[in-house]
């Protein structure tokens, strides 16, 4: 099975430790992005899994790339040229100080190219899933036509398509994330939300919750999965449940809904440690578990404590196998020494 994914990759830049951007004199580097984060928890689980985006020719361009290569991300259908990579910075939160990320990202070689930098009939020959997230489109009309260019020709060769709605208020608002996604949604198959996300592009909320006060009746996501599924004809639909309590310490849980059957997830009570790419982590696990043909319960229960499992890791990527997945699944999360 052989999955691509597109979008951004960036650079993230990020202070030491617990230090806020005002007080730091150095950062961490590394790099990460929505949809190569879903590579690479991919790839970790051993899929033949692709990135596609538009770096630039120079030596942070290909450290951008090699950073995926060597976690096993087929990088060969990647664009060269452009002028820049993109760049967030990222000041990690604690206790009742969330976390912040700044975005440098305009002028990127993603966001300024252009439809005939990739040739999609080649990129998804043999392909069996494509994935993309809503923080793509939000970079641009352009890119927003480009990747309505990859999604008619999925159409056209019957590739499942995968979509986390993955809204991003620094990057455009509600009203144009609705009016471009709601032009994008005939072409998915599998919705990926969070508690917000439906709210915030579709209008489509939860009753009886306080996300802010992390009271999240998970019953009540029922009604947006099946909304979600009504509304734009979706296969299926997986809703990702953080009730925060604060920066360092959240409930996790996840539903999903196949149509018929609703299957909700166990509840982990989570200390963070890297909570970027999070939501990331959750859809690979899906995918992976849609691919191996899990039912619906096994394939939330994977997608779930994937992404729970991310939490723990510093930087963007998941770096867990399948079988740290699955014991955590069977009950084994004491986190007691394996030896």
């Amino acid at each position: 099975m052989k999955i691509v994914t597109f979008g951004e990759l960036m650079l993230r830049l990020a202070p030491q430790n617990y230090l806020r951007f005002t007080q730091a004199d150095k950062y961490e580097a590394a790099f990460g992005g929505g949809e190569a984060n879903v590579a690479v928890s991919l790839a970790n689980f051993g899929m033949d899994a692709a990135f596609v985006t538009k770096l630039p020719r120079h030596e942070i361009g290909q450290a951008a790339v090699n950073s995926l290569r060597k976690l096993g991300v087929d990088t060969s259908k990647i664009t060269r040229g452009g002028e820049r990579v993109g760049i967030y910075f990222y000041e990690r939160g604690a206790s009742q100080r969330p976390s912040k990320v700044i975005y440098d990202r305009a002028g990127s070689a993603i966001a300024a190219a252009k439809p005939e930098d990739f040739d999609w009939n080649t990129v998804l020959e043999g392909v069996d899933w494509f994935h993309w997230t809503g923080i793509t489109p939000a970079l641009g009309d352009g890119t927003a036509a480009i990747l309505e260019q990859a999604l008619k020709i999925c159409k056209e060769k019957k590739i499942i398509v995968s979509c986390d709605l993955n809204y991003r208020k620094n990057l455009w608002s509600k009203e144009k994330a609705r009016d471009v996604m709601i032009k994008l949604m005939p072409y998915v198959n599998i919705c990926i939300s969070n508690e917000e996300d439906a709210d915030d592009v579709f209008g489509i909320k939860a009753a009886n919750t306080d996300i802010m006060g992390g009271k999240l009746p998970h019953e009540e996501y029922k009604s947006v999965a099946k909304q979600l599924k009504d509304k734009f004809g979706f296969d299926k639909v997986a809703i990702t449940l953080r009730g925060s309590i604060s920066a360092n310490d959240n409930n996790w849980a996840g539903l999903f809904y196949d149509g018929k059957n609703y299957f909700l997830s166990k509840n982990y009570l989570i200390h963070i440690v890297d909570r970027v790419g999070g939501g990331d982590s959750f859809g690979a696990g899906l995918i992976y578990g849609l691919l191996h043909n899990f039912d619906g319960q096994k394939a939330i229960e994977f997608a779930v404590a994937a992404s729970c499992l991310k939490h723990t890791i510093e930087g963007d990527f998941n770096m867990v196998s399948v079988n740290e997945v699955l014991k955590l699944t069977e009950g084994n999360g004491s986190g007691r020494v394996q030896r």
